[in-house]
Order: structure tokens, then sequence, then C-alpha cells
């Protein structure tokens, strides 16, 4: 019934259930680390780093960072090249950074006016 449940023969749970009352450890799950990271902790660092230096310093008109522009950076200094939507989540995950949108301001708008 249990071999049925779990889709196995029935060698399989006898072998199962040997190796847990001779070699516990045999049945421990095993980790999967899965892919390494592309950029390790120094490279963030640096990755940090070069975006306080703000956009303007690497060849675009506006201090506004993007995901693609910030995919760009990477592209450039470190050779690895990131979808913008992972490069979102380096930012928000890794280097703790939020999403921000600036604020806009009507042309016309008098702050000496306003304040008075």
């Amino acid at each position: 019934m249990v071999a049925h449940f779990l889709g196995c023969g029935r060698s399989s749970v006898y072998t199962w259930l040997k190796l847990q009352r001779e070699a516990p450890a045999e049945l421990a799950a095993k980790p999967c680390p899965g892919r390494p990271p592309g950029l390790n902790a120094d490279q963030l660092g640096q990755l940090e780093e070069l975006l306080l230096e703000g956009a303007k310093v690497h060849g675009w008109r506006t201090q506004l960072w993007t995901a693609t522009r910030v995919a760009e950076v990477i592209r450039r200094h470190f050779g690895i090249s990131y979808h913008p939507e992972h490069v979102r989540k380096i930012v928000k995950f890794r280097l703790h950074w939020t999403s921000q949108k600036p604020q806009k301001k009507a042309r016309e708008r008098e702050e000496a006016v306003i304040d008075h």
C-alpha cells in the first residue's frame, strides 16, 4: 500500500526501511544548492559603488536608474548579462534598494508664489 501511494516498487520501500535501521544518514535529504549567483559579494559592493556614482557618470542623460541601465552597467563592468527583471530582484533583495519614481512637477510651477 505504501509503495502504491509513493508510486514505486515494494522492494524500494524495503530498501529504504533497511537503510533507516542501519544508516539513517544515508536517507537524509541532500542539499540542492542550485546555480551559483553570477555576482559575488565583492562584485555586489562594487556594483553599489558604481550605482552611487549616478547614471550620468555612466553615459546616460538623466540620473534615473532603470533596470535596463543597471543591467548594462553589470554587463560592461562584470561581463555578466542579466534580464532587466532579474536585475530588479538583485537591486531589491541583494542590495536592499527600493524602487523610486521621480515626482513630476509642472514646468509652470512657481515655488515663490506657492510659498507666499
